[in-house]
């Protein structure tokens, strides 16, 4: 064999990672770091594919090979052009199979040191979920509860900004990391939603970087953050941390959702449509109240109607059963939401 192989203990051995993959693929989730050099495209691989199931086997490798072999040489004029002999790269495709082989293979034959990922990112896709089953187990979390609109995100960023310079508390932001704000409301303007692939990486990849000799303060959760499904074993941990409770006033959390959402003032028929998936624990005639009030501009009774009659009482029954530390909960007043009354009391905790 005129490559070699490395496994995932020897990442951090190599100049460059290589994902092979196609860019859809990619996009779903890669290992961090890596760079997409697809071997085949999107489309392709669905021709390969079909005419693997329709014709043969032998038809649809004959034309993989050919297809493979433009593509790598396009990798090699341009990608790879200024590399010198010393680059060493790691190659990984799904499996570890032909597609990384192909491109270990013509970058060995030019003099690099190319590496095969053994079992590719089926392989690395295995590691990372047995890794968050125990790593959330190693760390002290503190959890920071309280309702809609109090305050919770931006206190975790006071957080990590507090102290001395570069030297904040740690901090864990799930929604950050899921790009979605947790609520039936939450989803980002014009920005989709990490997959959940996706999501489990950049988490690992996160925990890793942390002390755990160190608190570690998140949001309080449920077991999902959109379309993200939380692992186990961090909202096993984080149910059984201990708790702090933001008390911010009803006018204050109005005030700071308006701004937060500032996108659904400015899109009011979108936030309408997505209102309407209340319609089981509200029915219409609430429905149709909250929408005449959207289309009256009045969207800060809107925001305290939302919060007091949907929110309050969902989050506090949720939160109360799961989090078995909350009624010890250190109280945090928060009066405002400002970033000077963030960062003091930041440094109070």
């Amino acid at each position: 064999m005129l490559f070699r192989t490395a496994n995932l203990s020897q990442l951090g051995q190599f100049d460059e990672i290589i994902d092979v993959r196609t860019p859809a693929e990619f996009a779903e989730d890669h290992i961090p770091g890596a760079i997409n050099c697809p071997v085949l495209s999107d489309e392709e691989r669905i021709t390969v594919g079909t005419l693997y199931t329709q014709v043969s086997p032998f038809e649809a490798r004959k034309l993989g090979a050919a297809l493979i072999a433009k593509n790598i040489a396009e990798h090699l004029q341009t990608r790879f052009h200024a590399h010198p002999k010393s680059w060493r790269p790691l190659i990984y495709c799904w499996r570890g199979g032909q597609r990384s082989s192909a491109m270990s293979i013509i970058l060995a034959q030019v003099g690099w040191a190319a590496h095969k990922l053994e079992g590719g990112y089926k392989t690395y896709r295995r590691d990372v979920l047995d890794k968050l089953e125990a790593l959330p187990q190693s760390f002290t979390f503190r959890v920071i509860c309280g309702p809609t609109g109090s305050g919770k995100s931006r206190l975790l960023a006071a957080l990590a900004d507090s102290g001395q310079p570069n030297n904040g508390q740690q901090v864990l932001d799930l929604e950050m990391l899921a790009k979605h704000r947790g609520s039936v409301l939450g989803r980002l303007p014009e920005q989709a939603q990490s997959s959940q692939k996706s999501f489990d990486s950049m988490l690992l990849l996160a925990l890793q970087k942390l002390d755990p000799v160190r608190p570690v303060y998140v949001e309080a959760e449920s077991n999902k953050i959109g379309l993200i499904t939380l692992p186990p074993a961090l909202i096993t941990a984080m149910h059984t941390s201990p708790c702090l409770l933001v008390e911010t006033p009803l006018a204050t959390r109005v005030a700071g959702l308006q701004e937060d959402y500032r996108h659904y003032v400015e899109n009011p028929e979108v936030l309408i449509a997505h209102l309407q998936s209340l319609h089981r624990f509200h029915g219409a005639k609430q429905l149709e109240h909250w929408s005449a009030l959207i289309h009256a501009g009045d969207f800060a009774t809107m925001v305290a109607e939302l919060l007091t009659v949907h929110y309050d009482p969902s989050y506090f029954r949720a939160t109360s059963r799961h989090y078995t530390n909350l009624d010890k909960a250190q109280r945090v007043p928060l009066v405002s939401l400002s970033p000077d009354a963030l960062k003091e009391i930041a440094a109070t905790l």
